[in-house]
């Protein structure tokens, strides 16, 4: 993540509700078949709770989840609405070089991945741009699912935790 100030203004919560109600394809850019990694955390849960097409794109990896994995976005069958990446800060540029190449409409960076140059140059192509932002958490905080992650723990109380 870049160290600069932050000036960029990404999409509200009813435009990145919107983006994604709108999707019906997600393309995951740097997708692991190690259940430790955040990106097979993300598409597990996609596969299981969206209705949305996956794609996963790993260079390396034959298979993930069941599903094969493509080399790059070229090899997809279709454009992918969505382009989530979890890649490193410096091949954010190329990924989004193939996503323009590949016509998605958005390019999501995930939490903790943040560069305003390529925001810029996205939004300059036509695309939209989510940055440091999870599209699990996103989906789940608009559709009711954030305790299917431990996030909601259903109990609202201003009380102090009373431990043994």
């Amino acid at each position: 993540m870049s160290t600069t100030e932050r000036t960029w203004q990404g999409p509200s919560a009813p435009e990145r509700l919107s983006l994604l109600r709108q999707a019906k394809s997600v393309a995951i850019v740097g997708a692991s078949d190690k259940p430790s990694r955040a990106s097979y955390f993300v598409a597990t849960y996609l596969q299981s709770s969206t209705r949305y097409k996956l794609y996963f794109v790993n260079p390396v990896v034959k298979e993930i989840l069941g599903q094969p994995t493509y080399a790059s976005l070229a090899d997809l069958p279709e454009s992918p609405d969505i382009v989530d990446v979890f890649r490193k800060h410096e091949d954010l540029p190329g990924v989004l070089d193939e996503a323009i190449a590949a016509g998605t409409k958005t390019l999501w960076l995930q939490l903790g991945s943040w560069h305003e140059g390529v925001a810029r140059d996205a939004e300059s192509a036509g695309l939209n741009v989510v940055m440091d932002r999870c599209v699990k958490i996103e989906h789940a905080r608009f559709h009711g699912g954030l305790h299917l992650a431990g996030f909601d723990t259903g109990v609202i109380s201003s009380k102090r935790q009373v431990l043994a």
